[in-house]
């Protein structure tokens, strides 16, 4: 997630003051992970240092004085060229699963015992977000949906590189986990 260009995408629908930002952030992202304030102004500031927000004067308000922040020309093409980029595509090759699993093999530990402890760990997730998909509102069940979809492909792994697990041993032990094709140079 990208802070910077949230907070920018946020200011784009209406000028802020950095306290409503940050609420309006932990309302729609920040589920479990509320942004600090800290990071709230430093980011604003950054933002104000390289032209694509502007701070206003200070307003006096009921605690300390406040700034609204309002999006420049340049803040509003970095959004928009940001939302209209894909984003990467997961997953990515190396992925921590694997390096557990490899590195458990390599040293001749039980790198099956990891992966039930490690499938352990993923229901018990997938029961977490179900139960948020049944008592969450319309953002709560989409974010549950896509955490859902990734821990179930995960499975997907851990179950068939557990069916692999001796093959894959002995590829490790063979020194013969490369990837190219015999015979091709």
């Amino acid at each position: 997630m990208s802070v910077p260009l949230t907070l920018l995408g946020l200011l784009e629908r209406e000028p802020s003051h950095g306290y409503d930002l940050k609420r309006e952030y932990d309302t729609y992202f920040g589920r479990g992970k509320p942004l600090p304030f800290g990071q709230v102004y430093a980011t604003l500031s950054r933002l104000a240092r390289d032209g694509k927000v502007v701070a206003g004067e200070a307003e006096p308000g009921a605690g300390p004085d406040r700034k609204r922040y309002v999006i420049t020309e340049a803040g509003v093409t970095e959004f928009e060229t940001w939302l209209t980029e894909p984003v990467e595509p997961e997953p990515h090759l190396q992925t921590v699963l694997f390096s557990k699993v490899l590195l458990a093999l390599m040293l001749g530990r039980p790198a099956g015992h990891y992966l039930d402890t490690q499938r352990s760990a993923h229901l018990q997730r997938m029961r977490e977000l179900t139960a948020l998909k049944r008592t969450g509102g319309m953002i709560d069940a989409l974010l549950a949906d896509h955490g859902l979809f990734h821990l179930e492909a995960d499975l997907r792994w851990i179950d068939m590189t557990a069916a692999r697990l001796d093959t894959l041993a002995q590829a490790v032990l063979d020194g013969s986990a490369d990837s190219s094709p015999k015979g091709s140079q």
